[in-house]
């Protein structure tokens, strides 16, 4: 007899009604605070030039369209609206991220993406810790900087720490001939994951702010202590990363020359360079508001709520089941 595929949920019925809960939890929240939701396109016509980031093309055929790029978020769609004076905007939201997957990843996840006209780095920290405490039922986050803290647990200063240096320190989960190519940035991200995060938020929530100005990805910047960095925070618990958010970047020159930098930095990698998103670009052109958003992984939230450690047991159906 042919072997039967596993047809059953990952999740127990509890884990999905924790779920539907936290969803009425989120769309209570900014019903209460008068933020509208919206939703924008799955299925785009270009993906994204982050070049940590690759997206799941589909082919499909529809008026001379051969394909387009399940999207990885819905920022940019997002953004569009926003400069169509759309106000303060939120999207529960399916994302697609390729080569994903781990206790904490799977390649189809939901995202909560929010942003607000009016709204710094600041303002909307202090949001994202009302919503997430308020549901989690947990003490209010602290803040610490991404260089104390890469001081503190990675016994690095990030901004004027050598590249050699920084081999040296990453020796401890790579080879010397691994670390030949990979970038400065690269291992800032390595010391990050492996020596850092695990720290983060295990007595109580922390975000983590003022990164350094090669990883601003859509944030502005501005000058600390003498260094350029990051107006972007991101918030972890029990050292896991939840939420990724940025007082947003509204200059559309500036916003071509990162995506064009990403693009080099792609090729160097030996990744596709990604077409450039022009009617995201056209929308800052005409006029993207002062504004902060932010995107927060549900799955994950929910994890920390019903106290999962995979994130196959807050799916219905991961992508081996699906």
């Amino acid at each position: 007899m042919k072997n039967q595929p596993d047809w059953q949920p990952t999740a127990s019925r509890a884990a999905l009604k924790s779920r539907a809960q936290q969803s009425a939890f989120v769309r209570g929240f900014f019903a209460q605070r008068d933020v509208l939701e919206v939703e924008t396109p799955i299925l785009g016509r270009c993906g994204v030039t982050e070049p940590n980031l690759d997206g799941v093309f589909a082919q499909i055929d529809a008026q001379g369209i051969k394909g387009g790029w399940l999207q990885t978020s819905p920022e940019y769609h997002m953004k569009r609206l926003l400069a169509a004076d759309s106000g303060a905007i939120y999207q529960i939201s399916k994302v697609f991220r390729n080569g994903e997957r781990g206790s904490r990843h799977n390649p189809e996840f939901s995202m909560l993406e929010w942003y607000r006209p009016g709204f710094d780095d600041k303002a909307l920290m202090e949001e994202v810790a009302d919503l997430v405490c308020g549901w989690l039922q947990c003490p209010r986050p602290q803040v610490l900087s991404y260089r104390k803290a890469m001081i503190t647990w990675a016994g690095i200063d990030p901004f004027v720490v050598s590249k050699n240096d920084l081999h040296q320190r990453c020796r401890e989960w790579l080879e010397p001939e691994q670390l030949e190519d990979l970038s400065r940035d690269g291992c800032l991200d390595l010391l990050m994951s492996f020596a850092v995060e695990p720290n983060l938020g295990t007595e109580a929530p922390v975000f983590i702010n003022q990164y350094p100005s090669s990883q601003a990805s859509l944030a502005r910047l501005s000058s600390v202590d003498g260094f350029d960095v990051a107006h972007r925070f991101e918030l972890y618990i029990d050292g896991i990363e939840l939420c990724n958010g940025y007082w947003e970047l509204t200059h559309p020159d500036e916003q071509r020359a990162r995506f064009e930098a990403d693009n080099r930095l792609r090729i160097a990698n030996g990744k596709p360079e990604m077409e450039i998103d022009e009617a995201f670009l056209a929308a800052i052109e005409h006029g993207l508001p002062d504004c902060a958003g932010v995107a927060l992984g549900l799955d994950r939230l929910l994890m920390l709520k019903v106290g999962a450690r995979n994130i196959a047991d807050v799916l219905a159906f991961p992508l081996e089941r699906a």
